[in-house]
Order: structure tokens, then C-alpha cells, then sequence
């Protein structure tokens, strides 16, 4: 691109950012940046870290991340972006089934390791985030696609917790142990999360849910180190997960 120039220090950057997504996604955009990712390279050897040297020194370890059809991921990114809908089959894991859809994709998103799509969906009339390695097959539609307001969808996916959005918003309180705050108190489990720290060293976390699935499954890896303290339905439910869980041993 003619006049435009990288120092140092953004050459690094950028090459670190592709590192990045290649972890995230092996190949995701090197067809479409290599030619300048080559001469970025060619730049960067002649300094000071070579572009070796920055590769071999920047680890990104995935957990638990599933692989997506990098085929689907062109053409949902490219409906995204072009402003399309798409034709989607997407298999809901929960029910065990199928289902074809319409979608209008608004965002797409990367989220503990998974790659969703945050869409209208024609067929619920409402707003719904697919994950993509649960999308089937994916057709690019001449049609335009609905273009969600901000403040809806803002509304719709921050005020839950974790994926998981909806309008039903309630409020966990968690208490952690003194040892375990050392680490919980630096997290953020979400932007409206409250917080308070008793005499004794224990941290106590609130947080909005409108659906408690992925909560429960973050309460239950801190095992006895965090106990619900309200609301009573959520305190009932992650003690009878824990109680399923002792009878297997």
C-alpha cells in the first residue's frame, strides 16, 4: 500500500496479532494476508527480533476449543460484513436435532475458544447466537440482512451472563474462600459484576444470569472453595450437581 510505513514496533504487533489468530484458528486469514505477512517478515529481519524469533516466543494455548469448517467461517464472515443473510442448518446439541434457519448476522464473536455468530433469526423472530462448529451447512442469500439496533442488542447479550443471553436477568451472589480470592478477585465474570471483600479474606461475587447453565458449570469447577449464596433455586441446583457428582464415586 503506497505511504504506508510500520515501525518497529507495530511490525511486531502485527505479526503477533497473526500468531494470535492462527492459534485461534489454524489458517483463518493467512490466504488473504500472506503476501503481506512475507514482506512484514522481510522487514522485521532486518532489526533487532526476527520474525522467527517472535513466533517461537509467543505461546497461545486453546482449552476445549472446537473446530470450525473454515469454509463456514468465510461465508458467515462474509454475510457479517456484505450486510446478507444467510441459510443456515444448525444442530442443536441439547435436543439432539437439526433444524433450518434464516439468519441476519450481526456480530461474530470469539469466546473461550469458539467462534458464535450473533444473529436475528427469522424463524424465532428474535435474537439468537449460533456457534459456528454447530452450524451444518451455510448458503450466502441475495437478501439484506435486518439490521439489529445497538441498545437491543446490547441489552440482549450483556445483561445475561456468558453466552448465554436473555431479558430474565436475576442476580447470583458467590461466596469464595480467602485462598481462592487471591486469584477470582482480579477476574472479571462480567462488566455489572458487584463485589465486596470480608474480614476473613472471603470474596464475595455478584453477577446477573439470565440463564444459569454456563454459571453453574464455572461455580462447580471451584468445587469447595465457592459457595451460592442466593438466589435459593441456583443454591439448590449446583447442590444437587454436587451431590450426582459424589454418588459416581
Amino acid at each position: 500500500m503506497p505511504g504506508l510505513w510500520f515501525s518497529p514496533s507495530e511490525t511486531h504487533a502485527l505479526l503477533t496479532m497473526q500468531h494470535l489468530l492462527e492459534s485461534l484458528q489454524p489458517g483463518l486469514l493467512t490466504p488473504h494476508v500472506k503476501p503481506l505477512l512475507e514482506r512484514l517478515r522481510g522487514v522485521l529481519d532486518k532489526g533487532d527480533h526476527s520474525a522467527a524469533e517472535v513466533t517461537k516466543r509467543i505461546h497461545v494455548l486453546q482449552q476445549a476449543a472446537r473446530k470450525s469448517k473454515l469454509a463456514h467461517f468465510e461465508v458467515v464472515a462474509t454475510a457479517v460484513l456484505k450486510r446478507r443473510r444467510l441459510a443456515i442448518r444448525h444442530f442443536n446439541r441439547e435436543r439432539d436435532e437439526e433444524t433450518a434457519r434464516t439468519i441476519s448476522p450481526q456480530h461474530l464473536v470469539h469466546y473461550r475458544g469458539n467462534w458464535y455468530v450473533d444473529a436475528w433469526c427469522h424463524k424465532a423472530e428474535a435474537v439468537r447466537s449460533f456457534a459456528l462448529d454447530a452450524i451444518r451447512s451455510a448458503d450466502l442469500l441475495e437478501d439484506k440482512a435486518r439490521d439489529v439496533p445497538k441498545p437491543e442488542l446490547e441489552a440482549h447479550f450483556q445483561s445475561g451472563y456468558g453466552i448465554f443471553a436473555g431479558k430474565d436477568v436475576r442476580w447470583a451472589k458467590l461466596r469464595f474462600t480467602p485462598a481462592r480470592a487471591r486469584w477470582v478477585a482480579n477476574e472479571d465474570w462480567h462488566p455489572s459484576q458487584k463485589s465486596t471483600t470480608e474480614a476473613d479474606g472471603s470474596y464475595v461475587l455478584e453477577v446477573p444470569y439470565a440463564d444459569d447453565r454456563e454459571l453453574v458449570m464455572d461455580i462447580l469447577k471451584f468445587g469447595a472453595d465457592v459457595e451460592v449464596l442466593s438466589p435459593a433455586a441456583l443454591r439448590s441446583k449446583v447442590r444437587d450437581m454436587l451431590k450426582a457428582a459424589v454418588k459416581l464415586y
